[in-house]
């Protein structure tokens, strides 16, 4: 059976609650990742997800026959400030209530970035401390049964880092989004490899496609929504997307590999078009994906 087929807002950051739910019903996705809404990244403070419209937008979604798989925050853990990663939890919490409230089943989170190699005390310190975030995030999240799952992104894209944060964390609602670009793009992993390491851990996928970087001059525009992602995740890399399909990501592969371990968790199309301008637009973007996972899956292996 196809894993359910869903796209990140972050592919349509003017659309609204409503035309998210039209658009996605229209161009055959079984959800949403909930990114952002209309440019705002604050999830929390939008007045459509406040607690009084919870409860309609949870009947909207169930009329549609559409669901929020998850939330996409931008929780980091990797502040050497006590203080603000006491913050960063508690906006974690809230994010659990508002995932619960529309039956999303995951809020993301990110390690995001470690100190360099050079200074292996402070890096230690950095990991463990991300290890404890998660622990804490995720005794948060037992009583709602929603997943806490730190993204391979940033300097986790390196799945060994990864490997060693989730092998000090203790909580079963800890697991991973695995971005199945990022490992092979930016760390060079082959997807087997990736996933071999990951895959106690892997709950939900975030998908995309690239081609090898050019050397073209970039826009202001493009400087500028670059300068955005990483004001919210230091950890944000840029990188060539194409329509999915249209590059060298190795799509069937890694469809193949989830499919032989029994994935039966989302498959999220992560078109950037709110960090990359320059990209389609998610009219043009959008409709193939779905079609293209489901015959990929179905194909004889």
């Amino acid at each position: 059976m196809t894993p359910p087929v869903a796209f990140s807002t972050l592919a349509c950051p003017d659309w609204s609650w409503q035309e998210i739910l039209g658009h996605g019903t229209a161009f055959g996705y079984d959800g949403v990742e909930v990114r952002l809404l209309e440019r705002e990244t604050d999830l929390l403070s939008r007045p459509e997800l406040a607690p009084a419209f919870r409860e309609q937008r949870r009947r909207e979604l169930e009329s549609a026959g559409f669901q929020v798989c998850g939330l996409a925050s931008s929780v980091t853990f990797d502040s050497p400030d006590a203080a603000e990663r006491k913050r960063q939890i508690e906006t974690g919490g809230r994010y659990l209530e508002l995932a619960h409230a529309l039956g999303a089943s995951f809020i993301r989170v990110f390690g995001d970035v470690l100190p360099p190699d050079s200074d292996p005390v402070q890096r230690r310190a950095v990991l463990n401390q991300i290890a404890d975030g998660l622990n804490r995030l995720g005794d948060l999240a037992e009583p709602t049964l929603i997943d806490v799952l730190i993204e391979t992104h940033g300097d986790f894209a390196d799945s060994r880092l990864l490997c060693d944060v989730l092998e000090q964390v203790s909580s079963p609602r800890v697991g991973v989004v695995w971005d199945t670009h990022h490992p092979w793009r930016y760390c060079g992993e082959p997807i087997s490899e990736t996933f071999a390491r990951l895959a106690p851990w892997v709950r939900h996928t975030h998908w995309k496609d690239s081609k090898a970087p050019s050397l073209r001059e970039r826009s202001v525009a493009e400087i500028e929504a670059e300068a955005r992602a990483r004001q919210l995740m230091s950890g944000h890399r840029p990188a060539d997307f194409v329509v999915f399909g249209a590059g060298e990501f190795p799509a069937a592969e890694s469809l193949r590999v989830l499919r032989a371990a029994g994935y039966a968790g989302w498959v999220s199309y992560e078109w950037e078009k709110a960090w990359h301008p320059e990209i389609a637009e998610p009219e043009v973007a959008l409709p193939p994906f779905p079609e293209i996972v489901r015959k990929l899956w179905s194909s004889p292996q």
